[in-house]
């Protein structure tokens, strides 16, 4: 379906420039850089922005490219990819479904759940994670986690440009990720299980051969990973505090690399631009 978030091979370049970049005018602790930036993330009004993103599928990686827009509190994102795929979800609207017009035959505007398999065929996440969200709970885990090791791993460890834009270099090692046996007690969802371990839905979903949104029964023995990734790199823009590039890898190499372009925070968008009718939308 929409593959909101892909990056082509651009992460070697970016740590390559780290060793030449100019330091940054102000020189900061990994606590402030992390601070800032999730205080960045957590203040967000709206967004717009371009991601360029690359994500392993079974084995093979799948790219694309995303114009996004996005409204928070109450919360609203509208997306096109480079294949003409549309998707406007709005809180309390269209009984939870987004409308997708997926520029196919037969050309028709669908009503579709973004926790359902079809949204989540072919890509790590919703579209209700569109943006930073997924970022936020790299940093400092979900309530439920309860081994925050992995977090308490990232470092500030030089700068960088990227597009002409300084940028902070965040990184954690976690060389302990692996996958660990867990044994359902009760009947929970996928992303209760995922919130525990702080490792994403989609590993859970395609180790354990589920689908998307499903319920584990009690006393099913899942595969699950103990952590997002091995070794995770975040290049944090140092003016807007807002991330540059995410690129994540666990134990078989590259997961998933998101370069956002573009990005323009807390300018006002019209409501109408969260509606079917907006001119320009094919719904």
């Amino acid at each position: 379906m929409l593959h909101f978030l892909r990056l082509p091979a651009a992460a070697a370049v970016a740590l390559a420039a780290v060793a030449t970049a100019p330091k940054p005018t102000e020189k900061l602790t990994t606590d402030q850089v992390i601070s800032r930036l999730s205080g960045a993330i957590e203040n967000l009004k709206s967004l717009r922005c371009n991601v360029r993103a690359q994500e392993r599928i079974a084995g093979s990686y799948q790219q694309a490219r995303t114009t996004m827009k996005m409204s928070f509190k109450p919360y609203k994102v509208y997306l096109r990819n480079q294949k003409g795929i549309e998707v406007l979800w709005v809180t309390g609207q269209n009984n939870g479904d987004a409308w997708v017009y997926p520029n196919s035959f037969p050309y028709v505007t669908l009503s579709l759940d973004p926790k359902g398999s079809i949204m989540r065929k072919s890509q790590h996440h919703s579209v209700l994670d569109a943006g930073y969200g997924t970022i936020a709970e790299m940093l400092h885990g979900s309530e439920q986690r309860l081994d925050h090791s992995f977090e308490k791993n990232f470092r500030y460890t030089g700068d960088t440009i990227l597009a002409g834009r300084a940028a902070y270099v965040l990184r954690t090692d976690y060389p302990q990720f692996r996958y660990v046996t867990y044994k359902t007690t009760k009947a929970e969802s996928v992303t209760a299980i995922s919130d525990k371990f702080g490792c994403g839905e989609y590993r859970i979903l395609e180790r354990n051969d589920l689908a998307a949104g499903a319920i584990v029964p009690a006393g099913r023995t899942l595969q699950v990973p103990n952590a997002y990734g091995r070794r995770v790199v975040l290049c944090v823009d140092q003016k807007m505090f807002l991330p540059l590039v995410v690129q994540v890898h666990d134990d078989k190499g590259l997961f998933e690399k998101f370069e956002f372009s573009d990005v323009v925070p807390n300018q006002p968008i019209p409501a109408q631009e969260f509606t079917k009718d907006f001119k320009g939308y094919k719904f």
